[in-house]
């Protein structure tokens, strides 16, 4: 991880310890354990450490997985490192900014991409289209 993410969250506070223990040190919250499951409103799902847009809430959809999933992410906003924790090989999605881990992508998601970003919900920020409210849950 870069400076910048090491530092951002941790020391201005901003983060819950749950939100550093996934985004820092690669951990995982429980499965159905997330509000952002049942979002539906029209938005975008930002990187909880520092802001950057992710997916759109357009190409998120019910995986059964326990965790909110999207089959498409922004340009730009993830990048992938392969996983090989836990005895199998896997492919992290980490954000491309402050390279926070956010959870893994799999390639048995929903037309058109074929893909399933499972994220961590607790390492995403929603933002509803009118702006009006946050969620950081």
């Amino acid at each position: 991880m870069t400076d910048t993410a090491n530092t951002n969250g941790a020391q201005c506070g901003c983060l819950t310890p749950e939100q550093l223990r996934i985004l820092r040190e690669h951990g995982t919250e429980r499965p159905g354990s997330s509000p952002l499951n049942s979002e539906k409103r029209a938005g975008e799902y930002r990187c909880a450490g520092c802001g950057t847009p992710l997916f759109r809430s357009g190409a998120k959809y019910e995986s059964g997985s326990g965790w909110p999933s999207f089959f498409e992410a922004i340009p730009g906003g993830v990048g992938t490192t392969t996983d090989t924790s836990h005895g199998m090989t896997r492919t992290e999605v980490h954000c491309a900014h402050c390279h926070g881990h956010l959870g893994h992508v799999f390639p048995d998601g929903p037309p058109p991409t074929g893909l399933r970003y499972c994220m961590n919900g607790l390492a995403l920020t929603f933002v509803p289209r009118d702006g009006a409210t946050l969620s950081r849950k």
